[in-house]
């Protein structure tokens, strides 16, 4: 009997922590203007995720640089990051699917947010939305979408183009500096790469030191 006991017990301990991991919000974003054009990011309540990015043509205009035809890798964010997107997905009215504007503004990329857990499941899809926190949401949503692919081309340019590193992380300093770029700390890898690499412009290694300091990595 106290065996039985001490099961009972222990199924009932696991349980929450079973159900905090079944919580799922994943975002799908598609742009035909960018590329990739379209990506997926699913992420759980502790942080860890998985992102998934190809499609579209690249444009004519970049043809003399190295873009990240698809990426498909698991990914880490900050705890303080995920349960903020968690607490807005359940606080605002996206599991109600009522996001979008229906207003004419410019396209600015179709975004799909989506939750499902023990406690239900919901969401909605918007270019615009009226909703300040959603609209934030969405914009720091594609934030990280945005670093994770420049992520991607550091990589293949640190194998295939040294020398394309000095502009490509000049551009991650400014749009992480003005929103465009969010969670730095998600592409710790390959900026630890960076900073340890002799074979690289030392601006490069500066950078990347500075970026991962800002980040707390």
């Amino acid at each position: 009997m106290r065996f039985a006991g001490f099961i009972l017990a222990a199924m009932l301990i696991a349980l929450p922590a079973r159900g905090e991991s079944d919580r799922v919000v994943r975002v799908d974003f598609s742009n035909p203007g960018l590329y990739p054009a379209q990506w997926s990011l699913v992420l759980r309540p502790d942080g860890s995720g998985h992102f998934h990015a190809e499609g579209g043509t690249k444009p004519k205009d970049s043809e003399e640089t190295i873009e990240p035809a698809k990426v498909d890798r698991d990914v880490t964010l900050s705890g303080d990051f995920t349960s903020h997107v968690f607490q807005t997905v359940h606080d605002k009215r996206i599991l109600h699917g009522k996001c979008e504007s229906h207003l004419k503004v410019a396209f600015q990329g179709l975004k799909k947010i989506s939750y499902s857990g023990p406690d239900g499941e919901g969401g909605c899809e918007f270019n615009y939305s009226t909703d300040k926190e959603i609209q934030d949401l969405g914009e720091t949503l594609v934030g990280v979408g945005s670093t994770l692919i420049e992520g991607a081309r550091l990589e293949l340019l640190l194998q295939h183009d040294p020398l394309g590193l000095d502009k490509a992380m000049q551009y991650i300093v400014e749009a992480s500096d003005d929103g465009r770029l969010q969670q730095i700390c998600a592409i710790r890898d390959i900026l630890v790469r960076l900073q340890d690499d002799p074979h690289v412009m030392e601006r490069v290694r500066k950078r990347a030191r500075m970026l991962l300091a800002r980040s707390g990595s």
